[in-house]
């Protein structure tokens, strides 16, 4: 570049690292959406900063978004614990899902790019391999990932930011569907896929809100055999 230039760049923004309090929230909402931590669960910040090695206040800040969210309820001078699920929360999450992923798999169908086809293919393969292997955690994560890659060549990647605020009960749920479900989950996604290579917009959208709808059954299946992890007042 010549002595004199004119170019002007901007200043670079600091990359942003996350804080203990993050990576204390990130550990405790992955073991809560895990099953780890058990719906009914007591935990304490004393336990909690003792087992990661924190001080308590990353702990208290942790715990107060992850009551935010729903997953736990904080109640002062008593207890802490790991929210039941609430099947009002988890069919609130799928209402506000269709409404946003079928609309986002319209707007992919007529844009996706052919390296971006080919990038959902490749995570469809490892989510084939996750279902055969039955790692369940793989696949679970796998799943988030094709529905926020969706987001993402559809140009809405601010859609999975509103889905991901409101979809931890459903996460539990889904989690616990993976153990008789894994392989329907993966034809749906499939199904989704085949009508996005055809640009086929209409069968993309169906197939999402099909794909969707699938909790309304399982969630059924899945309470009758764990009804002490659900809210009582709501059935």
């Amino acid at each position: 570049m010549a002595e004199g230039s004119d170019l002007r760049l901007p200043t670079l923004e600091p990359v942003a690292r996350p804080t203990v309090a993050d990576q204390v929230f990130a550990q405790l909402r992955q073991s809560i959406l895990s099953l780890t931590l058990e719906p009914g669960a007591r935990i304490s910040e004393v336990e909690v900063a003792a087992q990661l090695g924190v001080s308590r206040q990353p702990v208290r800040d942790a715990f107060y978004r992850l009551s935010k969210l729903g997953l736990l309820e904080i109640r002062p001078q008593r207890s802490t614990t790991v929210t039941l699920i609430s099947e009002t929360a988890v069919m609130q999450a799928r209402f506000v899902r269709v409404a946003l992923e079928v609309e986002t798999v319209r707007a992919a169908a007529q844009r996706m790019t052919r390296l971006e086809v080919a990038a959902l293919d490749a995570l469809l393969r490892e989510q084939k391999r996750a279902v055969d292997a039955d790692d369940r955690a793989t696949f679970h994560a796998l799943d988030d990932r094709f529905h926020h890659d969706l987001c993402a060549y559809a140009g809405v990647g601010f859609a999975w930011d509103l889905i991901n605020e409101m979809k931890s009960h459903m996460d539990r749920v889904r989690m616990l569907s993976l153990s008789f479900a894994s392989q329907a989950a993966w034809e749906d996604h499939m199904a989704i896929f085949e009508a996005l290579k055809r640009g086929d917009a209409d069968g993309a959208a169906d197939a999402m809100r099909a794909h969707l709808w699938r909790i309304r059954e399982q969630i059924e299946r899945i309470r009758a055999a764990n009804h002490d992890w659900f809210a009582k007042d709501e059935g």
